[in-house]
């Protein structure tokens, strides 16, 4: 008898799921929060490698090619996680059967499909990015999240990487302000990974996982979080004193510093509420970069 997560699709009480149902499922795998986030950080990019654009289409396609990637690497990763989500997160549409395990595998296909067409349209060095992301988000979610601290880089590298991405489609990915972003979104990002890995730590532990709080401990863990978010609060200030970015960026980044730290903060009492705040002040940081740049002198970035 098959497990549970690979019988087709059903409700609670049993019946197959309805269309609706199944269609809410989908998009749920998506994570539509975190494929608008991603879709802004890659048009972020572009907007401070490139300031005005001279070709739009090009951001256009990049940020529909992050968003199908990241649509389609969360459904993946859902599919590989279904017997670990039965414990951490039975509320996602595979535990509790609005959508099949294969049916989740099926759409993730489609949908990394859909970011092959928009990335064939991009420069050589955005495919370089889109094949690198795709090879180590396969990496990731096959080999490297059990792994302790590995699969948190490679998820913070993936996270930081859209806005090189969105740099390259507008041919300028070596900005030192658009890498000081990369760095800075990077490490906040390992520092989320490893909360939550805190706050998913029972149903990892029964999954055989050897994540980092399953090995160093959770609060040896957190402390590393917090070392990598000091680190990314530190790079903040580059684009301040380097690349003209002026008040504007000052009066958002300094928030979202202060928010993200203290997230740090409280992820020793409340993993979840702090992963989230983390993730906010991310956003936050985002907007300070957007601000800078809008208020910057036009032209390529220095």
């Amino acid at each position: 008898m098959p497990p549970a997560a690979e019988t087709e699709s059903s409700v609670g009480d049993g019946s197959p799921p309805g269309a609706a149902e199944t269609a809410r499922g989908l998009l749920e795998l998506t994570r539509p929060g975190n494929i608008l986030s991603a879709g802004i950080l890659t048009f972020t990019g572009s907007f401070v490698a490139a300031g005005v654009f001279t070709t739009p289409y090009h951001v256009l396609a990049a940020v529909l090619a992050t968003v199908f990637a990241t649509g389609a690497g969360n459904a993946v990763n859902d599919y590989f996680d279904r017997e670990i989500d039965m414990i951490n997160r039975p509320d996602r549409p595979i535990p509790r059967g609005a959508v099949s395990a294969r049916g989740a595998l099926a759409f993730s296909l489609v949908l990394f499909l859909g970011a092959v067409v928009c990335a064939v349209f991009l420069p050589v060095e955005a495919l370089v990015i889109a094949v690198v992301n795709l090879l180590a988000l396969v990496a990731y979610t096959e080999y490297f999240k059990g792994l302790p601290g590995v699969g948190n880089v490679v998820v913070g590298y993936l996270t930081g990487s859209t806005f090189l991405f969105g740099a390259a489609a507008v041919n300028n990915a070596l900005a030192p302000s658009v890498l000081i972003l990369f760095g800075l979104a990077a490490l906040a990002t390992v520092t989320r990974e490893i909360v939550k890995d805190v706050e998913d730590i029972a149903g990892d532990r029964e999954e055989g996982l050897k994540t980092l709080p399953i090995v160093v401990g959770e609060r040896p863990a957190l402390f590393i979080g917090v070392s990598a978010m000091v680190a990314a609060v530190g790079a903040s200030v580059y684009p301040y004193f380097n690349s003209g970015f002026g008040l504007a960026y000052l009066v958002l980044v300094i928030p979202a510093d202060i928010l993200m730290l203290a997230a740090c903060v409280q992820s020793f009492e409340d993993p979840s509420a702090a992963q989230k705040r983390i993730k906010h002040g991310m956003l936050l940081a985002t907007a300070a970069f957007i601000a800078g740049r809008a208020f910057a002198l036009t032209g390529p970035v220095v």
